[in-house]
């Protein structure tokens, strides 16, 4: 609080903790892709309200109650909570860091009390590379989790796991900075590209956080530069 932490509304409304901005720098874990993690920052929930809704619009290859959601790089689980008030067939994060991996599990502790759970969900602690593929169709969320390296590899990953399976992953890419990695990447096919506004409120909220930072090295704009992309094989 001192250093200038300030809570987004989405915490107070709800109870949860999920605010604040931890710079790549700052989250050890002692894995060897330490070095690839960009920042922790929850997404705000208007940007993903909105690019859920682009999503369902894009002619996904099934209803979303049919598909399990994977946040890759979940931090204190913004993403996570919000997905689960959906109604996805499964919601999982998952989180290298184990300290973030605990405030997201208290996190969904909390929804989960609150009754705001309505698929079932659950947190990894994990490596982006040891993620469990569903054998469902799969909504893949990233929030610019970490850089070039470990994404070109996670997408490596899909490739195998999904061969064989036209359409059934499609990927949100919110702060899509290595748009550059899927363009590149054979299999996948971008159905948008674009900015994402936030609502008012959520504008005004990263304004402060990001404002408050005492490093002052994020900025914040009423839009997040976002891609949706979908596997065709």
């Amino acid at each position: 609080m001192a250093e200038g932490f300030t809570r987004h509304p989405f915490d107070i409304a709800h109870g949860v903790r999920t605010s604040g901005l931890i710079a790549g720098r700052h989250l050890k874990s002692g894995h060897r892709n330490d070095r690839h993690a960009t920042a922790y920052y929850g997404v705000a929930p208007s940007v993903f309200h909105r690019l859920i809704q682009r999503w369902k619009r894009s002619k996904p290859c099934a209803p979303i109650s049919a598909f399990t959601f994977l946040d890759v790089g979940a931090g204190m689980g913004r993403a996570v909570l919000l997905a689960c008030n959906m109604p996805f067939l499964e919601v999982r994060g998952v989180e290298l860091h184990p300290m973030l991996t605990r405030i997201a599990r208290h996190n969904l502790q909390l929804w989960r009390a609150a009754g705001r759970v309505c698929a079932p969900v659950g947190i990894d602690c994990c490596d982006a590379i040891e993620v469990r593929w569903p054998n469902t169709p799969t909504l893949l969320f990233l929030f610019n989790p970490f850089s070039a390296p470990v994404l070109r590899r996670l997408l490596r990953h899909v490739a195998a796991a999904f061969a064989g399976r036209p359409r059934e992953l499609d990927l949100l890419y919110v702060n899509n900075e290595q748009e550059g990695e899927l363009e590149a990447a054979q299999g996948f096919r971008r159905i948008f590209v674009g900015q994402i506004a936030r609502s008012r409120a959520d504008a005004i909220a990263d304004h402060a956080i990001l404002a408050n930072q005492p490093d002052g090295e994020y900025a914040s704009s009423n839009y997040e530069d976002c891609s949706i992309w979908r596997w065709t094989g």
